[in-house]
């Protein structure tokens, strides 16, 4: 399973972003450039809809393809009082054949878009990855280099950590108290609920580009 909350920033202030996590991650970023399908099952396959998808890297001196499937999120009164979305998650390494395997298994594909940006991995009382990506659709089919973005001007921003059943409280709060440090530029909830853009951020970021990332916290 994993733990998730996402965001948005303008992109005119994702440099100082890039600045505060820089410095409060001390490791450098990755650039991104992925290629995301999402494939739906037909309705032949059961009377419970399937979804999976294909990812790939671009950015890799070998592109590979990941399956990755992602469940329902934990139910009850515990899972309505936390701000972090604690849901299953599996996936596994996948060949190039991968799209045609699913094509045959009856899967049909919904959408795909182009992830690009940058991400951060780094070890902060859990193992914790932060990707900043501008989400973009493909007018054709694979057209990966015609990309258009969904929303000009705004970028996502998701905070994603491992988990399993045993330990997934304490991985809640590492990333509850991770995001605490970004809340001047950004607020990140659960998947789905949309906050907007922070007021505080234009001036939050005027002072760390002024700053130059301030020190490690």
């Amino acid at each position: 399973m994993e733990c998730v909350v996402q965001g948005i920033i303008e992109t005119q202030h994702v440099e100082a972003l890039e600045i505060l996590l820089q410095g409060l991650c001390g490791v450098n970023k990755e650039r991104l450039r992925i290629h995301e399908l999402c494939l739906k099952s037909s309705q032949n396959l059961g009377f419970v809809s399937s979804e999976v998808r294909l990812i790939c890297d671009l950015e890799q001196t070998e592109p590979t393809w990941i399956v990755r499937h992602i469940g329902g999120a934990m139910r009850g009164a515990g899972a309505d009082l936390i701000s972090v979305l604690v849901r299953t998650m599996v996936e596994s390494k996948a060949s190039k054949n991968a799209l045609r395997l699913f094509y045959a298994l009856g899967y049909k594909l919904d959408h795909e878009l182009l992830r690009v940006g940058f991400s951060f991995h780094f070890y902060r009382g859990a193992q914790i990855t932060v990707t900043v990506s501008s989400v973009n659709k493909l007018p054709k089919l694979h057209a990966v280099d015609e990309a258009e973005p969904v929303t000009p001007g705004i970028q996502l921003v998701e905070v994603t950590a491992p988990a399993t059943s045993d330990n997934y409280g304490e991985v809640v709060t590492a990333v509850s108290s991770f995001c605490e440090y970004l809340a001047p530029l950004l607020h990140l909830s659960k998947p789905g609920i949309s906050t907007g853009v922070v007021p505080t951020a234009a001036a939050a970021a005027a002072s760390l580009m002024s700053d130059g990332g301030g020190t490690t916290v």
